[in-house]
């Protein structure tokens, strides 16, 4: 299993660098809540729980209270088309190997979240489909359909994209439902950036909620800014399925932790409030950005991502992405991801683009770190 799957890239890089820049400007999720904050917005009877609350073992499923609070953020769903999960990578591990086998054929939208790819590539034939970075990332639903083999057994997507934030319009999110139903074949989506539009209007239906064979993929971490609960899931309307990835779920983490299944059902109910911190927050931050980006115009493409909190930008200096992204963070401490980072085994992903990340609330410091930072260099530059 373990000797064809190559490292984790975007992984590797945070290791070494984290922890130690001073602004990680590359972060992929929202501000974090303390635990003081999330228990401040619990009610009296839930923090009271929380307290009482055992540390044995918990149900491998997740509790049926965190479960019941999950189902309430589908239109279709109940408990019982809930799995939970360590985080996501767990969930997509285990889908990707319940889900495929050596003879069977994956599609996989690029550039995505590496997991995406390199799980079912581990596994059997992957065909990656691009988005288009000279048009605003568009997906050719066409280019996506002659990809279709007579041993495809899933479509893998993700929207709001990672890296990208681009949200593929409505019309071709049911053409891909269309092709799935068509031909028979899973839908796997990654919605962990769901619910952080820019326009509320380009919000998509969730695969689960609209597709008997669709695999929603969600998660604490994202949206709602609590990664460190270690909290995700995959819905599916299919329950026999649902219950493959349980037995495969033994062979790993087992069952969550029960301080994080509590904690996870406050934030839940607390959701509207959180939410609309998160996108407080990011707003804020587009408006920073936007003026960071008109000012070094010259240096930077930015348009802003239409959902999410990172986004995926051409750096247009002499000097190459790889080497501004890694100067930036050794002299000026702030972090961005450069594109070797989104290297794909599928397709060409353009080597000129960073990935930056704007749903924390230092993002002012660090844009201004980055500024500083550039003058410094224009100043030294020959004249």
């Amino acid at each position: 299993m373990g000797h064809n799957m190559r490292d984790f890239a975007l992984e590797v890089h945070f290791s070494q660098w984290e922890f130690k820049a001073r602004y990680n400007m590359a972060a992929s999720d929202l501000q974090s809540l303390t635990l003081g904050e999330l228990l401040h917005m619990a009610t009296p009877e839930d923090r009271a729980n929380f307290e009482r609350s055992s540390l044995g073992y918990t149900e491998t499923w997740g509790s049926p209270s965190l479960r019941s609070e999950i189902a309430k953020t589908y239109e279709n769903l109940s408990a019982e088309q809930i799995l939970c999960f360590c985080g996501a990578q767990e969930g997509i591990y285990v889908a990707m190997r319940a889900l495929l086998d050596e003879g069977d054929h994956a599609i996989v939208v690029v550039p995505n979240y590496q997991s995406a790819e390199t799980i079912p590539l581990s596994i059997c034939a992957v065909t990656g489909v691009s988005l288009d970075s000279e048009h605003h990332w568009h997906l050719d639903i066409e280019k996506l359909a002659a990809a279709i083999r007579p041993n495809t057994k899933l479509i893998s997507i993700n929207f709001p994209n990672n890296p990208t934030g681009h949200i593929i319009p409505p019309a071709s999110f049911e053409a891909i439902v269309a092709l799935c139903r068509q031909h028979d074949l899973w839908l796997f989506s990654d919605e962990v950036y769901r619910l952080i539009e820019r326009d509320p209007h380009t919000r998509l239906a969730q695969a689960a909620d609209v597709y008997e064979k669709g695999i929603s993929l969600n998660v604490m971490s994202k949206a709602y800014g609590l990664p460190g609960l270690r909290i995700g899931w995959l819905a599916c309307q299919d329950r026999s399925m649902l219950i493959r990835f349980e037995r495969y779920k033994h062979y790993l983490s087992i069952c969550n932790a029960a301080p994080s299944e509590h904690l996870a059902c406050m934030a839940l109910k607390a959701r509207e409030a959180i939410l609309q911190r998160n996108r407080g927050i990011v707003e804020n931050n587009i408006g920073v950005l936007d003026a960071f980006f008109a000012e070094f115009s010259e240096l930077f493409d930015w348009h802003v991502p239409d959902g999410g909190c990172i986004g995926f930008i051409r750096y247009n200096g002499a000097d190459g992405v790889e080497s501004f992204t890694r100067r930036l963070v050794e002299e000026a401490g702030v972090l961005l991801l450069p594109a070797s980072v989104y290297r794909s085994d599928l397709d060409d992903v353009p080597n000129h683009f960073f990935r930056i990340g704007f749903g924390r609330s230092f993002v002012p410091e660090g844009i201004q770190a980055m500024r500083e930072w550039l003058k410094a260099q224009a100043g030294r530059a020959p004249r």
